[in-house]
This record gives structure tokens, C-alpha cells and sequence, in this order.
């Protein structure tokens, strides 16, 4: 499928990343640290720069829906990513110049419409961020000052109870031995809470060293009444699930349950030719999840292993009334299982690196088989966008250049509008 370089440019900003921002930062800090992220945006010379403008329209998109649900960071770095792409890295590209000058005076109206908007955005930003950062310190002191609660009753109830404790030293009735009760002072409290540290769930666990001969056992007291204060786990920055960027995991892609029966049921007479049939699979993003709501068949070319599309304009144009944003691709094996062949994998790859999420929907009509693939992140889409051989190769096994896509979820209640242009 030859369409499948100018997918959503949104995915330009959609790279899984940790956390970045923190409510114990400085303000100005953390917003720095956000703009230093949205600029990181490159440009593949091997991606015609049409395709670009084409995907930065979906970019911007997403970024109104994001605006528009409240999830300020999310929208923003869309734009600087927008605004990045389209003031400095494209015109670096080897065909800039090729790209109709329509083209680009559609641009240009797109950026003097963010730019401001941008600004405004940075302006909320910084005072969420003011707000955070006090909130945070508020927190920091309530916290302080209960811990200093608990560790003077602590201290207090176990001052009172030693000279009881003294006279029995072979545990009377009531008492427990001597042996067994903890010293005054033995329980050690941070001198602040910011020296409590907590493990990073995204490195290794360190390997265990030997205590200190003077650190107490880690055993829990045998006196009760020993008031132990709880850590607050409220001091960790927190995570908010409708974070994008916080979130370091692929949003969940809905497709509705039909799609793969009328999509076979459309391409059936190419199946009995042995013919593949395509599709574009399209949506819109709704509370941080990208919906699947239409089915594109284009204009196209098909052979018994590969199909390609054409009169890309009309896909274009339809998505364009519709503000859809383009999810990922469907097609047919006709005689083969559901797979990612060698030209699968080239062609689902600019899907992917424009956007994590798309995924690539394979029916396999013969064998009553469907699968959601995706490249491997981690292996297999850096290395088939550096693979610059054409046609049916052979690609090395090991590891795995794809996986199944486990973030789709399939929902058998979800419309599904269903459009041919083949005969249009």
C-alpha cells in the first residue's frame, strides 16, 4: 500500500517516553523540560515532504481534541511538535521544493492560527504548573508536621513503658522480655521527607548488600504501641492515566467487531481471483483512545501478494470533510495465514512511525483467520525503516520484527461506517 507514508504526522508527537514533568519541579523547570521534548522532531529524507503536510493536518487535529478535553500538556506538545516540524524541519528536507505552493500557503494559515494559540496555552501551562508546585510544598509541610506527631508519641510511649519493662527481665504476666523490647530512639524517622527515596519502576532492582552492623533488624516491633508512622506514597509525583505523554504505554485503539467480516465480505471477489484487497482505517481520538468509526476502500491495484492504492486525493479529501485521523490499514491474504509478509512490514511502517498506535489488520478469508500487527518497537520498526530494499526479501527472524498488537481492543458494539470509492 503506497498511501501509508503520510499517516497522521500526530504520530511525529506520539513517542512513548517517562514521565517528564514533576509537581515538585520549579514551574519554569518543568516547562522547560516539556518544550525541550515537544522540539524533538525528525524528518525521514526517505518520506516524500508532501506527506508531511499532509499528516501535520491530523496533527493539529488531535491537538484541538486534546485542547477541547481539558489535557493541556498533551495539546500543547502537539503544537510545538507542529510548529517545530513545519518553521525548521522540513524545509531540510531534500524535495522541499517539490511541494506545491497551495500546499504550503495552507500550511502557513494553519501556523499563523497555532502560534498564538500555542502562546496562550504556555501562559495555562506555567500557572497549572504555579499551582502544582504550591499545592505540592502545602503537602510537603502537613506532612512534615505529621510525622513529627507520630514520632513523638512514638517516643513518648516508649519512654513510659521502659521502667515497667526493667523490673522483668524474664517476662513477667502482662509483660513481654526484656530481650524483646525495642530501646528508646531505636526507631530512626527521615530528618525530612524528601530524603525518603522509593524505588524507579523502570530500572532493574538493585541487588541486595549486607546491613550496616549498627542498622536495626527489619523486622517489625514486638511492642505494639510502638507507633510506626506510614510512608505517604502522596509525596511521589503522580501519574494521570489520560496523560499521554505520562502514561509511557500505547493508548488503546477500538475497532469495531464488523470490521473484519464486511471487509471480506467487500473483498470477496478479489478472493476468489487471488487477488489482495486493501483498506484505510480511520477515526477519532475520545478520552485518550483512538476509535475506529470508518472503513476507506480506495481506488486500487491488487496481485496475489501485494496491493496498492490509488488516487490517493479522494482518500484525502473524504478524511478531510470528516476531520478523520488516519488509525491504520486492512488487507487480505488470500491464500496465505494472517502474517506480516516482507512488504507488509514496509508498508506498515511509516503507519507506525507517524503513529505508534496504528496497526495493521490481516484476513486470512481461506484459513477463517484475522490478527492486529505491529512492528516491534523496540527492534523491528527501527529496522525495517533503515531497510531500503523494495519488493519480496527475505528479512532475518530473530528477534521478532513484529508482534501482536495487544492494544487494540475489539468492540462488538461500535459503529462502523463503511465507505467504496472504487467505484467512484
Amino acid at each position: 500500500m503506497a498511501n501509508t507514508a503520510r499517516q497522521t504526522a500526530t504520530s511525529i508527537s506520539s513517542q512513548t517516553t517517562k514521565r517528564i514533568v514533576k509537581n515538585k519541579l520549579d514551574p519554569q523547570e518543568r516547562l522547560k523540560q516539556l518544550i525541550d521534548y515537544s522540539n524533538q522532531v525528525d524528518v525521514d529524507p526517505h518520506v516524500a515532504p508532501i506527506r508531511y503536510y499532509r499528516s501535520g493536518i491530523e496533527m493539529i487535529r488531535m491537538a484541538n481534541v486534546y485542547y477541547d478535553e481539558g489535557s493541556l500538556e498533551n495539546a500543547y506538545v502537539l503544537y510545538i511538535k507542529f510548529m517545530t516540524l513545519f518553521l525548521e524541519k522540513i524545509r531540510k528536507h531534500p524535495d522541499f521544493l517539490t511541494v506545491p505552493v497551495e500546499v504550503k500557503a495552507r500550511n502557513q494559515a494553519k501556523l499563523r492560527e497555532v502560534l498564538p494559540k500555542a502562546e496562550k496555552l504556555k501562559q495555562q501551562l506555567l500557572e497549572q504548573y504555579k499551582d502544582d508546585y504550591r499545592r505540592y510544598l502545602n503537602e510537603v509541610k502537613n506532612l512534615e508536621l505529621e510525622r513529627k506527631k507520630k514520632e513523638s508519641i512514638a517516643t513518648r510511649d516508649v519512654g513510659e513503658d521502659i521502667p515497667s519493662k526493667q523490673t522483668s527481665t524474664t517476662g513477667g504476666k502482662g509483660f513481654p522480655p526484656a530481650s524483646l523490647c525495642l530501646p528508646a530512639g531505636s526507631v530512626r524517622m527521615p530528618d525530612r521527607l524528601d530524603d525518603i527515596t522509593y524505588p524507579d519502576p523502570d530500572l532493574a532492582p538493585a541487588k541486595p548488600t549486607a546491613p550496616l552492623p549498627s542498622a536495626p533488624p527489619p523486622s517489625a516491633p514486638s511492642d505494639p504501641r510502638i507507633a510506626i508512622p506510614a510512608i505517604d506514597r502522596s509525596t511521589k509525583p503522580f501519574t494521570d492515566s489520560n496523560d499521554r505523554f505520562d502514561s509511557g504505554s500505547l493508548r488503546a485503539v477500538i475497532v469495531p467487531g464488523k470490521v473484519m467480516t464486511l471487509f471480506q465480505a467487500m473483498a470477496q471477489s478479489n478472493t476468489f481471483k487471488n487477488i489482495e484487497t486493501c483498506g484505510i482505517l480511520a477515526g477519532k481520538l475520545e478520552q485518550n483512545e483512538l476509535i475506529v468509526t470508518h472503513m476507506i476502500i480506495p481506488k486500487q491495484r491488487g496481485t496475489s501478494d501485494s496491493c496498492t492504492t490509488t488516487n490517493e486525493e479522494e482518500i484525502f479529501d473524504y478524511q478531510d470533510q470528516l476531520s478523520l485521523i488516519t488509525l491504520g490499514w486492512i488487507h487480505t491474504h488470500p491464500t496465505q495465514t494472517a502474517f506480516l509478509s516482507s512488504v507488509d512490514l514496509h508498508t506498515h511502517c511509516p503507519y507506525q512511525l507517524l503513529l505508534p498506535e496504528a496497526v495493521a489488520v490481516v484476513c486470512a478469508p481461506r484459513y477463517g483467520d484475522a490478527g492486529f500487527f505491529a512492528l516491534t518497537p523496540d527492534h523491528g520498526l527501527k529496522f525495517i525503516a533503515s531497510c531500503r530494499k523494495t519488493g519480496f526479501h527475505p528479512h532475518p527472524t530473530e528477534p521478532p520484527l513484529f508482534e501482536k498488537a495487544d492494544h487494540v481492543r475489539v468492540d462488538q458494539s461500535s459503529p462502523l461506517e463503511v465507505v467504496d470509492l472504487r467505484d467512484k
